[in-house]
């Protein structure tokens, strides 16, 4: 890196993604929380995609439903029908706070229309590998191309999952992200063999004694960041976009 560079990395500021959108402050992965999060000033959100008994693509972190409805169950064995009659308002975490506002489990056809009303916005959507397991690589990434194509040039299809992000590739996906489980040699290999167009990694995973992180054709994105020090640092060594579920107070704490 020249020093030009590297001074110009050091006055920018970090890009912010929303992590299941404004999490820290609604019900996660829920359309106000995207909405919230567009409102507060981000322009990239992420959120989670797991599939119905009927393959519906529905914005959900978990497969069971217990955390965010507070009713038991598996999105994997009910229908889209079934899950309409539950709210994910979250009680165990927000209390009452958002009961009885209708806010329900979204589709993932719910969440690209709300991208289109928000012509700048981009959206990093996950893949969950529990729907991976049950209903299989090429059935969950045809649908979720499907699903997204209104809005493709806005969504980066992203996994844990290194088989179902190669299948998105080659089954045209606009891009795409892999998420680390490890930070060693082994995923080194993997991305630069891969070459994704964006590197995801929790950020405690980075070793304490990196002063820059692997340089590639991916733009690095480091996630579950609270702190405006921690995100500034991980900036600084390179990290292109912060994820982080407190988006509004990052933002304007930059």
């Amino acid at each position: 890196m020249s020093n030009s560079e590297s001074a110009q990395r050091q006055d920018s500021s970090p890009t912010f993604i929303a992590h299941r959108g404004y999490a820290t402050a609604y019900p996660e992965n829920t359309l106000l929380a995207l909405n919230e999060a567009f409102k507060a000033g981000a322009e990239h959100v992420e959120f989670d995609v797991q599939f119905t008994a009927d393959g519906i693509p529905v914005l959900l972190h978990d497969n069971l439903l217990k955390r965010t409805t507070g009713h038991d169950g598996n999105i994997l064995n009910l229908t889209y029908n079934d899950i309409m009659q539950y709210q994910a308002c979250e009680t165990a975490r927000f209390g009452s706070a958002f009961a009885n506002m209708g806010i329900g489990i979204p589709s993932l056809s719910d969440a690209v229309y709300l991208l289109k009303n928000w012509p700048q916005s981009h959206a990093f959507v996950e893949i969950k590998e529990e729907s991976i397991k049950e209903f299989g690589i090429e059935k969950i990434i045809k649908t979720m191309i499907e699903v997204i194509q209104p809005a493709s040039l806005q969504c980066t299809l992203i996994s844990y999952d290194l088989l179902a992000v190669r299948c998105a590739r080659a089954m045209g996906a606009e891009s795409i992200g892999w998420v680390m489980t490890e930070w060693n040699k082994d995923s080194l290999s993997t991305a630069t063999e891969l070459a994704p167009d964006y590197l995801f990694c929790n950020h405690k995973k980075v070793p304490m004694d990196e002063t820059l992180l692997w340089p590639g054709p991916w733009k690095w994105v480091l996630f579950e960041v609270v702190h405006p020090e921690v995100a500034s640092e991980l900036h600084h060594m390179g990290a292109a976009f912060i994820e982080t579920m407190d988006v509004g107070q990052l933002i304007h704490h930059f």
